[in-house]
């Protein structure tokens, strides 16, 4: 194990045997019998965050010798579950997100003792609906979405069961051929971009629809949000994998995933215009695509003295040579943050800032 090893930040490092007497501390303070020490950082959360995770891990372990962090991607919101479920060797120390914790979840933290964490964000992402190249591009709008994938339509002036199952039975001029759209489990954060983002808005102006906003509020969340179950909507899990394979093999089927994903298989798959603007990475850093996010990094610094390697680790994290302009996250589809704000993602970890959030 390395001792004052230098990162990005070139500040030393702690010695290996004070990580783990701080792990040991930080152990003893849980009753589990699982809180034992452990030599390597703990990572979960988002399938959108881990492809950069891993670049990041990569250039950590080979120029520093610490031994690999271990990465799993369980989802944002399975990530949150397992990050608020306490302090010490046997929970998480990081846990990467495409959304900001809800309050429920931030909740859970505090009763678990998890209440020092430090919110660090990476740059932009974008949800895009994605094709097969042999299809060609699919122009989308909101209102197309909410009608292709709600459970619970306008039909001549009254809600009903989604009869919809062409694409061109919702606009003449989208294809004849049947809805597919191939999507993310509820434990993904792309999911609740789905319900929150497009179907939201893709169900205004309807009359039907906006009458219950005041006559009944929990049935209108229903209505703009509850995704249909007769097929036409199929959940591929966590894995981006399966999508692509089921949209290269499906004539017409629609996959909703992460641009940078995207990226990574612009030789099988292309990227469906949404109200009128394509997601290309020009459109996601200027704001102009309407389903831009941001990545964010969650850590918990009560660990950050504990685990070897971890405030090298980091370092990683923010350098300008990893999120920056010309950082090799970039050549992997991350859009780049202004330059004023990732200079405050570094204050935030040199100083340990905690996170306070605005609920």
């Amino acid at each position: 194990m390395p001792v004052n090893q230098k990162g990005p930040f070139r500040r030393p490092v702690a010695a290996a045997g004070k990580a783990l007497a701080a792990l040991a501390l930080v152990a003893t303070a849980l009753p589990s019998p699982e809180a034992a020490a452990r030599e390597a950082v703990r990572a979960v959360g988002s399938t959108t965050v881990l492809p950069f995770s891993s670049l990041i891990v990569e250039r950590f372990v080979r120029e520093t010798g610490y031994p690999s962090p271990v990465l799993e991607g369980t989802g944002s919101g399975g990530g949150f579950k397992l990050f608020c479920e306490g302090i010490g060797a046997a929970y998480p120390d990081l846990t990467g997100a495409s959304r900001t914790m809800k309050e429920s979840e931030y909740e859970a933290c505090l009763a678990n003792g998890v209440d020092d964490v430090t919110l660090i964000e990476l740059g932009f992402d974008g949800i895009v609906f994605a094709s097969a190249i042999e299809t060609g591009p699919i122009p989308l709008t909101y209102e197309t979405i909410y009608l292709a994938l709600a459970r619970t339509v306008p039909v001549d002036g009254e809600l009903v069961a989604n009869p919809y199952e062409r694409w061109s039975e919702i606009d003449p001029d989208l294809p004849d051929a049947d809805i597919m759209v191939i999507g993310p489990p509820p434990s993904s954060s792309a999911r609740d971009f789905l319900a929150d983002t497009v179907m939201e808005a893709g169900c205004q102006g309807f009359a039907p629809v906006d009458a219950l906003a005041e006559s009944d509020p929990e049935r209108h969340e229903t209505v703009c949000k509850a995704l249909r179950e007769d097929g036409p909507f199929v959940e591929a899990g966590e894995n981006d994998n399966v999508i692509l394979q089921r949209l290269t093999s499906t004539p017409y089927a629609i996959g909703i995933f992460g641009f940078v994903y995207l990226e990574e298989n612009r030789n099988a798959v292309i990227g469906n215009p949404i109200n009128g603007v394509e997601p290309t990475y020009d459109n996601i850093v200027e704001g102009d695509y309407p389903l831009r996010r941001t990545l964010r990094v969650y850590v918990k610094n009560r660990h950050r003295a504990a685990i070897p390697g971890m405030d090298t680790l980091l370092e990683y994290y923010v350098a300008e040579a990893a999120i920056g302009p010309d950082g090799y996250l970039v050549d992997h589809g991350l859009i780049v943050m202004p330059e004023e704000r990732r200079r405050e993602m570094r204050r935030r970890i040199e100083d340990g800032a905690a996170w306070q959030p605005d609920f």
